[in-house]
């Protein structure tokens, strides 16, 4: 006797179909998996014998053979247990299902065949229709997540029992047999109604709006500009002066996501498990993932035996917040130098080679010196660093990092502290982000992304001109200052956004000077060192 279902695994943030054969022969009881099962899926087989007897089925007492194919792909998960399950009572003729659809079946069984919920259903149920697959059957806590991807039909069960009930109901009028198998006709009573897509964003913003933030008028341009083009940005200055405060609100002026922004910002946090509301909704806000500076290299970019999306991933069109970059493990920050030029994260092992999206905004923190009060006029704190611990504490920075962030920006203590004073609210900041990126999005189309931040090659010749005497000044600065030519593509990027942000097609003298002297850490006159 041989059956053939079909489930699924997650392979690195994307899911894989997966043949579930199972063959029946006569010889000593026994039940083997195959086709490079991990200790989970090897473990399937108690869980699997325990929750069909608990229904009222029964286990084959014959030799049971379960192939997972491709044969060679390495696989792990609970979320072959439900098609093992049906596979072995098709097989051994407990149980017809109806032939109608191609079934996708996933699901984590308990030993009382009660179905638990798994990891990654999103990605796995977007594989299945993408390989023509029409329905799929999982557990009832999965139903909202599988429903986010549409023309799929959504059956949602609590118990295995369930089966039992509807085939039964279904057989009645057939009066089977003892030994004729329950038929199940069709699965429409579990059916769960599909997701209603958001086609609009939410309109409000969180409680954190940079009005609350006294003055720093200077920072806050900074940070429309990274927003406005997706740039790099760091904050330097003495403890204090609101450096964590000013970044954290930096998601409440970014533009909402797309569609296809959305759903892969999704697919990530459901293979990561981090999915918090899976019934809610595609994630429409931008991510703001902010670790802990004692993280691991594998926490931060990801890893394992079969790798998991790691922190840059799980940032991915979001923003990446490292506090107290100096902090960090200088061997963690290195393995950031490759996301930050490609957006993506590639992984290799012994059987594959995995590729995570990681196209992120960097944002980060520091201060100047290991006291913090470099170049502070704080009256009652001085700095006491000397040249070599202020040298020692900057240079867990390296520079090829240094290179890749476009705005570093100093942020001194405020010197106005009256609610009075002059400042910008989240809204007004949001309402020149939008505009500026609605002009990137007008000039790009579709064919070189929609930030500035993205141009490479002959796109940023193309549309990133200067005339001579910007040209001029921008030539002699990179000499002076020995700027490497990714140091100048970056001024480039960020001229463009400047110029858009005010309204103008032509990149002017004034806005390559702005976009020069965000470059502080590069210019060791103004940080006090040297």
């Amino acid at each position: 006797m041989y059956g053939k279902m079909y489930s699924t695994c997650l392979y690195g943030i994307d899911g894989v179909i997966i043949q579930v054969e199972v063959d029946i022969s006569n010889g000593l009881p026994q039940t083997s998996i195959i086709g490079l099962p991990d200790s989970a899926i090897r473990e399937a087989v108690e869980r699997v014998r325990a929750g069909i007897k608990n229904c009222g089925f029964t286990f084959p007492l014959q030799r049971v053979t379960i192939n997972l194919a491709p044969a060679d792909l390495k696989k792990e998960g609970s979320a072959f247990d439900l098609a093992i399950a049906l596979g072995i009572l098709v097989t051994s003729g407990q149980l017809l299902l109806p032939q109608g659809e191609k079934l996708l079946l996933i699901g984590e069984m308990a030993l009382d065949g009660s179905l638990r919920p798994v990891n990654g259903v999103l990605s796995m149920v977007d594989r299945a229709k993408r390989e023509g697959f029409t329905a799929v059957l999982l557990p009832e806590e999965n139903a909202g997540e599988a429903a986010l991807i549409d023309q799929m039909n959504i059956y949602a069960i609590r118990h295995l029992n369930e089966l039992r009930e509807l085939a039964a109901e279904h057989s009645a009028a057939d009066v089977p047999g003892k030994d004729q198998p329950l038929r199940i006709q069709n699965l429409s009573p579990l059916l769960k109604a599909p997701a209603v897509a958001a086609t609009s964003v939410p309109d409000h913003l969180p409680a954190e709006d940079y009005a609350d933030v006294l003055g720093q008028l200077h920072v806050k341009r900074a940070l429309t500009i990274a927003a406005a083009g997706m740039h790099n940005i760091m904050l330097i200055g003495p403890p204090g002066t609101g450096k964590t405060m000013l970044i954290k609100r930096l998601p409440t002026i970014l533009p909402f996501m797309t569609e296809q922004e959305a759903l892969e910002t999704t697919k990530i946090f459901s293979a990561a498990g981090k999915l918090k509301e899976p019934g809610s909704g595609l994630i429409r806000r931008r991510p703001f993932r902010s670790p802990h500076h004692t993280i691991s290299s594998g926490g931060l970019i990801g890893g394992g035996t079969i790798p998991k999306p790691g922190e840059v991933s799980l940032a991915h069109r979001g923003i990446l917040f490292l506090d107290e970059l100096p902090e960090f493990n200088r061997q963690v920050l290195e393995v950031l130098r490759q996301p930050l030029e490609d957006k993506t994260v590639t992984i290799s092992r012994a059987r594959a080679v995995h590729t995570f999206p990681a196209h992120f905004m960097l944002a980060a923190s520091m201060n100047p010196c290991p006291c913090g009060y470099l170049g502070s006029d704080h009256p009652e704190h001085q700095c006491t660093c000397s040249f070599n611990r202020i040298a020692q504490y900057r240079a867990k920075i390296s520079g090829p990092l240094l290179d890749r962030i476009d705005l570093q920006v100093e942020v001194p203590r405020p010197k106005e502290w009256s609610t009075d004073a002059p400042s910008l609210s989240s809204a007004e900041m949001r309402s020149q982000v939008l505009e500026a990126h609605a002009r990137q999005q007008q000039r790009y189309g579709s064919g070189y992304g929609g930030w500035n931040s993205e141009l490479t090659g002959s796109a940023l010749r193309r549309f990133v001109r200067l005339d001579s005497a910007s040209a001029d000044m921008l030539h002699q600065t990179i000499e002076i200052l020995g700027l490497s030519m990714r140091a100048y593509d970056r001024i480039l990027k960020l001229a463009r956004t400047i110029a858009d942000l005010d309204g103008q097609e032509n990149i002017a003298f004034n806005h390559v000077a702005e976009a020069i002297q965000y470059r502080n850490l590069d210019r060791p006159q103004i940080t006090g060192v040297g």
